[in-house]
């Protein structure tokens, strides 16, 4: 499930649906064009091995396949080992949902609901949230039963998300990949849900069955969260290593709560040679508009000197009128500042 493509086509197989695109790797530019053609422009040809955004290009035009073909297969080549792509219909307007998973050894598989991680650029997501505004309760539990079946179908144990692109023509979920690990935003799944998702997984790794059922879960309220990278958005999102001056991110700006996940502290040193993440900032509170107000007095209270970073891009985003409405999907954001 590590790979796309396998991934792609099990959950098919599993009776998902799924993105229009090649039914295989593909073997050069020349038949990624014959499958451009029957899908329609515009396509996006992925890294079977990717993740974090790399080994992805969207073509608009017929012109520009066979180069972003040969760009997207030397940087997953040079990021993964493995320069295989495949091609999908680039769906314009679509929502990234995803829905988190736990199972084990004992037949035991529950979904933990979805996140809305629609708020990207490149193809890396910013901020999270759950649940998400953009689905209903009768979506949320069907797809989310047929997430934990699927995980289950194919002998899947342990953490894992299943991730989907919701199309904005007819509101279907259509299944993109699937993460094998534990992800950053887990944290918005366990302030909705209450289960530690690492002691669970730990749990599963120590043969010991899950402790939670599927009927004792329940969202409880809602979370937000905004990743802090040390890079500059006015610059187009241009790293900013050096020495930390000064890193206060306050807990107390209510009305919901704050959770801080951060390995950092007032003079580290941010290294040029590792992912720009330097922290997460959580906000739950029992409502939406709860949990945007609680962030933004904390992003507004944040002090993070020495390094630039995305706090600026955050509370735009947290309060532009789209954000606050829900209505907003994962191309929101082309270019910063607009």
């Amino acid at each position: 499930m590590a790979l796309k493509w396998p991934a792609k086509s099990s959950m098919d197989a599993a009776g998902l649906v799924c993105i229009p695109g090649s039914k295989g790797l593909l073997s050069g530019p020349d038949q990624a064009m014959e499958i451009a053609k029957e899908t329609g422009f515009p396509v996006i040809v992925k890294a079977d091995a990717g993740g974090g955004g790399r080994g992805m290009r969207k073509v608009d035009r017929p012109e520009d396949l066979a180069a972003a073909f040969a760009a997207a297969s030397a940087e997953s080549q040079a990021a993964f080992g493995n320069g295989a792509l495949y091609l999908e219909r680039y769906l314009t307007g679509g929502r990234h949902i995803e829905f988190q998973l736990i199972t084990d050894r004992f037949g035991n598989g529950v979904h933990l609901f979805e996140r809305d991680c629609s708020v990207q650029r490149n193809h890396q997501k910013l901020i999270e949230e759950s649940p998400s505004p953009a689905i209903d309760e009768e979506t949320r539990m069907r797809i989310g039963a047929q997430v934990a079946e699927a995980a289950l179908s194919i002998g899947y144990t342990g953490a894992g998300t299943i991730e989907f692109l919701r199309r904005p023509d007819t509101g279907e979920l259509c299944f993109m990949e699937m993460n094998t690990r534990l992800q950053v935003e887990h944290c918005v799944s366990e302030m909705v849900t209450g289960v530690d998702i690492v002691a669970e997984q730990i749990k599963v790794a120590a043969n010991e069955p899950l402790s939670v059922r599927q009927e004792d879960l329940k969202l409880e309220g809602h979370a937000i969260e905004v990743r802090i990278n040390a890079e500059d958005p006015s610059a187009n999102f241009q790293p900013t290593p050096g020495e930390l001056t000064r890193f206060s991110i306050p807990t107390d700006k209510g009305p919901g709560t704050i959770r801080i996940d951060t390995h950092l502290s007032e003079g580290d040193e941010i290294s040029p040679y590792y992912d720009s993440l330097i922290g997460k900032i959580i906000a739950h509170a029992p409502t939406r508009a709860g949990a945007i107000e609680t962030l933004i007095r904390t992003l507004e209270a944040t002090h993070i000197e020495g390094v630039k970073t995305t706090v600026p891009l955050h509370l735009a985003v947290l309060q532009s009128p789209e954000f606050q409405s829900g209505d907003y999907d994962t191309s929101c954001i082309p270019g910063w500042p607009a």
